[in-house]
């Protein structure tokens, strides 16, 4: 989760349902140290310690103590602090895990710049949800198919083209690699050279 997000009870509610998060720790943040567990510090990793929380309200929000890692960022040269309920992965990989994040936060900025539901069929929570998710696992089903066929095509095109042919008795693979590669030839051949 970002950096912003220290909503604690909400956080001991993840803890308690099985879940486990990984945060940006706050400059303010006020932690006590219990204990001190040895780092490779040739990774970018300075302390890995099981801190408790001393603040008033997030100590009766989560009193359980919490797993404080601090990385030395070696492409930023920023010192980065995680705070985490996972006591069982290594340091480092809970670090990457957070880095990882940022590929999640572009997938689904993308999927709320190119999610385009017209009309919903029904109104009820349910059924708005579940059309969400299907229109979600449509687009990640495009892009894998995107991908595993080497298509040059942009996602919204491939969709254009299946929204077309959605019922043609072609083979997937012939099909969107006949269409894309004679709009890529028709198309190249009309487009005008600026810089000649």
């Amino acid at each position: 989760m970002d950096r912003g997000y220290l909503d604690f009870t909400r956080l001991h509610q993840f803890h308690q349902s099985g879940a486990f998060f990984v945060i940006r720790g706050k400059s303010n943040l006020k932690i006590q140290r219990r204990y001190s567990r040895p780092v490779d510090r040739t990774t970018g990793l300075v302390c890995d310690q099981t801190v408790i929380l001393t603040g008033f309200y997030s100590q009766q929000d989560y009193e359980l103590p919490l797993r404080r890692i601090r990385y030395k960022d070696p492409q930023t040269n920023k010192t980065l602090i995680f705070l985490t309920n996972n006591f069982g992965l290594p340091a480092l990989t809970i670090a990457q895990l957070y880095k990882c994040r940022w590929q999640v936060e572009l997938f689904f900025k993308w999927i709320k710049q190119h999610l385009r539901i017209k009309n919903f069929y029904g109104t009820s929570e349910n059924a708005v949800k579940s059309q969400i998710w299907i229109s979600i696992s449509v687009y990640v089903l495009v892009a894998i198919v995107k991908k595993r066929l080497n298509l040059k095509a942009s996602l919204y095109q491939l969709l254009q083209i299946l929204s077309l042919t959605m019922f043609e008795r072609i083979p997937l693979d012939q099909l969107l690699n006949s269409i894309v590669t004679d709009q890529f030839q028709f198309d190249s051949a009309n487009q005008l050279n600026l810089f000649d």
